[in-house]
């Protein structure tokens, strides 16, 4: 609600995270507005089918996510199509300003910005993100049953992608940039001597080619040798990590060294009335679904939040 010009809550980002907020306030009469961001909807609006969304056998990211939308809006939740630039978290009401000199006051916020994976740089790695080249093999490797695939990384996450598409294929190939892998010996012991998984070191790579539609193959720089090899490969999973969406609050919050929102009481930040939700606090799980509960948590939080500064 509006009073004195000043909202009950602002909710910044409209992923997962965001839009499930923005569904619970909005039922609680808070009349909530969301801020959507750079890229609305988030990081399924770049990711082809979801088969792992309960109550959808399949269906695309950027569907879902405008479901997800049209939810929100129906029980009147109010959108922003602006990123914020500024935010005063030391001071309440608290001020948001956007990139369209916009500036909003709000007893409580909740920060759903998410985080973005780091990328390759190499080329064709944008032209065919979401076309055989992704960040998610648990969100995408059901789509690549038998097929020749791809993982670039040498952490946890990377094993953890390997173990994960060894449901599907046994034709995985790890490209990593270092001499040794740097994952936990536990996650190593599960990959290194399986014999349907290979193993590149001291490479990486420097080119995604594809037929437009769909990854077809790779270029491998081997750093050793300085050459230059092909591989025939219909995925690419780039795991060598997520930057947190948390520039705009790191003089503010509390944040992890990776960057992430440190949370207490499940959603609660550093800063009483403002709160989490989502990759921008989940450096673990990072699954829509997740995201969407803890926008939920994050939701009824706030509302407990501003119902407590009422009384």
């Amino acid at each position: 609600m509006k009073k004195d010009n000043i909202r009950d809550l602002t909710i910044i980002g409209s992923g997962p995270a965001g839009l499930s907020a923005a569904i619970y306030a909005s039922r609680a009469n808070l009349e909530p507005l969301v801020i959507e961001g750079k890229e609305p909807g988030g990081q399924l609006m770049s990711t082809s089918y979801i088969e792992n969304w309960p109550g959808n056998e399949k269906i695309l990211g950027p569907e879902l996510m405008s479901n997800l939308k049209k939810h929100a809006k129906s029980f009147g939740t109010e959108f922003l199509a602006q990123s914020v630039v500024k935010v005063n978290l030391l001071e309440k009401p608290f001020i948001i300003n956007t990139d369209n000199k916009h500036e909003i006051k709000s007893r409580a916020i909740i920060i759903a910005t998410g985080a973005n994976p780091k990328k390759l740089g190499c080329k064709g790695e944008d032209e065919y993100w979401g076309k055989g080249v992704s960040s998610c093999a648990v969100c995408d490797g059901a789509l690549f049953k038998d097929k020749e695939i791809v993982i670039v990384g040498g952490g946890d996450s990377a094993m953890e992608n390997a173990s994960f598409m060894k449901n599907f294929t046994n034709k995985i190939t790890i490209i990593h940039i270092l001499p040794e892998l740097t994952a936990s010996y536990s996650m190593q012991k599960k990959i290194i001597n399986d014999p349907k998984i290979k193993i590149i070191y001291n490479s990486s790579v420097c080119e995604i080619k594809g037929n437009s539609h769909q990854v077809s193959s790779i270029s491998i720089m081997n750093y050793k040798t300085q050459t230059i090899s092909e591989l025939q490969t219909n995925a690419v999973f780039i795991a060598i990590g997520l930057i947190p969406s948390t520039k705009l609050f790191k003089d503010q919050l509390e944040l992890t060294e990776y960057g992430h929102i440190i949370l207490k009481n499940n959603t609660e930040t550093s800063i009483k009335g403002v709160f989490a939700a989502g990759d921008v606090a989940d450096a673990k799980y990072r699954q829509a679904i997740t995201s969407a509960g803890s926008g939920c948590a994050a939701s009824l939080d706030a509302e407990r939040y501003l119902k407590n500064l009422e009384d």
